[in-house]
């Protein structure tokens, strides 16, 4: 049995720590409201100002902390989000809690684009993707477990123990990426110049794949986004049965996350292409059987499922195109996915306002087909121009989506055997 290292663990905390910080602010919007004397759309910002940033700043400011030790930016940047969720619990002023809102934003993709790739670098260059994946079950657990959490200590203790507690979490992946993550300063020769990241901007093919990532996520959240609002008006239920299948949602999308992992792994190319048909038949399920309770419990265990491969599934096709630049690469994934998630739950709240709940669905059904064009589009591209499996440019399976690429960017890891170390720095395909 192989020995699993606690720096991935360690960096799942960390990312469960960022979710819970900026989503868990969702369940608690009314009681900041309240507690801080603003109106709901002003309270909406504190949401959509940390998404905005995110989107814009992400492939900056990976970039301009290419060249730092990679432990010292991991720990910087959880350190902010322990910080800024001390402030949250301390302030009563609306302006300073928006601040250190945008403060930590801009840290998140450095934090997530850091994570994934030394997730990889950290492991032998086969269980690559199950290291990516595992740090990417900390996102499907704050989802299932820290978000609900938060919302419940705000309700049922105070506004400020629902921060205090993310607080505490990033405070523990703070402390244990002292403990368990090594030193892995860039050395000269390893770095990738401003120049070479951006380089990867130059293909036609990574815009094309930049593209169906966009539309993936917008597929995904153009209904997940109203999530409430479908089971309610639609399904009837209410709110403790709402409340119920938001959880069973998350719970099914950690088996999910790890299950998408697996073909990944076995077939990254097929999982890709078949995830959007996925899509497009849960959506064309939601819309039949909106209406009916009973079988719309079941309905929401499978779409929680589908749901939870677009993360892992859409990072590592994005990776394939970005192997050479696996930490730039990562901060586009985190940049455009997040203007996804934003044109999707626009669109869907258009198609909501203007046609009614019952037909929110059409909106996902419309991104995935427009996303399995775009990523057959993408693939003919690889066989007019001849870039097959093997030939580089991060064309690999998932190691190189991951994070392996050829390992410069990242620096080395002390201590870690020089066999391990060579294999990634080859680009682990």
């Amino acid at each position: 049995m192989r020995k699993t290292s606690p720096t991935v663990p360690v960096l799942a905390l960390g990312v469960f720590g960022i979710i819970t910080t900026e989503m868990g602010m969702v369940g608690v919007l009314p009681r900041v409201s309240a507690e801080l004397g603003v109106s709901p759309s002003a309270a909406g910002w504190l949401v959509g100002v940390f998404a905005l940033v995110i989107a814009v700043s992400g492939p900056f400011t990976t970039l301009l902390t290419s060249g730092i030790d990679r432990k010292k930016v991991l720990a910087s940047a959880i350190a902010v989000f322990a910080v800024s969720n001390a402030v949250y619990a301390l302030t009563t002023q609306y302006e300073v809690m928006l601040a250190f809102r945008v403060v930590p934003a801009l840290f998140h993709p450095v934090f997530f684009a850091v994570a994934l790739a030394t997730a990889a670098r950290t492991v032998p260059a086969e269980d690559a993707t199950r290291a990516t994946t595992t740090v990417f079950a900390g996102v499907t657990v704050g989802f299932a477990f820290g978000v609900p959490l938060t919302s419940y200590l705000a309700e049922h203790l105070s506004l400020a123990a629902a921060f205090w507690f993310g607080a505490l979490v990033n405070l523990a992946a703070f402390l244990g990426i002292l403990r368990f993550v090594p030193p892995m300063p860039v050395a000269q020769g390893q770095r990738l110049s401003y120049a070479d990241q951006l380089g990867i901007l130059k293909r036609p093919r990574i815009w094309l794949t930049i593209v169906s990532v966009v539309l993936v996520f917008a597929a995904m959240f153009s209904i997940y986004g109203y999530f409430a609002e479908f089971l309610g008006q639609v399904t009837h239920m209410d709110g403790t049965w709402v409340s119920a299948m938001l959880m069973a949602f998350g719970i099914v999308m950690i088996l999910g996350n790890f299950a998408f992992g697996g073909l990944l792994r076995r077939g990254l190319v097929r999982t890709v292409v078949a995830y959007p048909v996925l899509c497009l038949l849960v959506y064309v399920l939601l819309y039949t059987i909106g209406p009916l309770l009973a079988p719309m419990v079941p309905a929401v265990l499978v779409w929680g499922a589908v749901h939870s491969g677009g993360l892992v599934v859409s990072q590592s096709w994005l990776g394939r195109d970005a192997g050479d630049a696996p930490e730039f690469g990562n901060s586009l994934f985190i940049s455009f996915s997040n203007l996804g998630i934003t044109a999707g739950t626009a669109l869907g709240g258009w198609v909501m306002a203007g046609w009614g709940t019952r037909q929110l669905p059409f909106t996902g059904i419309g991104f995935a087909v427009a996303a399995l064009i775009v990523i057959t589009l993408r693939l003919g591209l690889d066989r007019r121009r001849g870039h097959g499996r093997g030939r580089g440019q991060g064309h690999g399976r998932g190691p190189v989506s991951a994070g392996g690429g050829r390992g410069r960017a990242g620096g080395r890891v002390p201590g870690a055997k020089g066999k391990k170390v060579e294999k990634v720095e080859k680009g682990g395909t």
